[in-house]
């Protein structure tokens, strides 16, 4: 797993502006991929960050990297608890959510479309895609809008912006340890 690849999927989410982030892996062995997630997690953990693969398959393990503070806040919204308890989640601990969305994503081959609350994505989009997924779109970036749509374009805006300053950092001699940003 490179740090050129964890930057490009997760920047936003580094630089503190995104609860978290998805990224794919191909791997050689899990034995090997798991070892890079230690390694991974051994940086990450001093900033309030984790790293955690939530689905294996043959060739490639699915790795979300998320901020536990920013995820406790965004599982703790009203309609987020509710989209979350009607699928079976226990939303009193933020780590036992994430565990339950790796056994859902291990169970099948679609993502279960709670997934956006744990991406920092509006719990109102989220539930939008959930009852309607192909109507009352307003915009498409990072994920379908149903709510408020300059809020989100510029959300957008920002998160590409940062995605390309950290790859420029990091293609300019930035250590990979110094492009992230402490938890607040």
């Amino acid at each position: 797993m490179s740090n050129q690849s964890i930057i490009e999927y997760c920047a936003p989410t580094l630089a503190g502006l995104k609860t978290g982030s998805l990224f794919l892996v191909k791997n050689e062995s899990y034995e090997e991929i798991n070892s890079d997630i230690r390694a991974l997690n051994r940086v990450l953990k001093e900033k309030g960050l984790r790293a955690i693969p939530v689905r294996k398959k043959s060739g490639s393990t699915l790795i979300y990297v998320y901020r536990l503070n920013f995820l406790e806040k965004d599982l703790r919204q009203p309609e987020a608890e509710e989209i979350l308890l009607e699928r079976g989640y226990t939303c009193s601990d933020p780590c036992r959510c994430v565990a339950r969305l790796a056994k859902r994503l291990a169970c099948g081959d679609e993502f279960p479309h709670e997934i956006g609350l744990f991406l920092g994505y509006p719990a109102g989009d989220v539930k939008g895609f959930i009852d309607h997924p192909n109507e009352g779109v307003k915009c498409v970036g990072c994920w379908k809008v149903y709510t408020d749509k300059e809020k989100a374009e510029q959300i957008f805006r920002k998160y590409k912006k940062c995605t390309e300053k950290y790859k420029e950092a990091y293609q300019n001699g930035w250590p990979f340890s110094q492009l992230i940003v402490q938890a607040g």
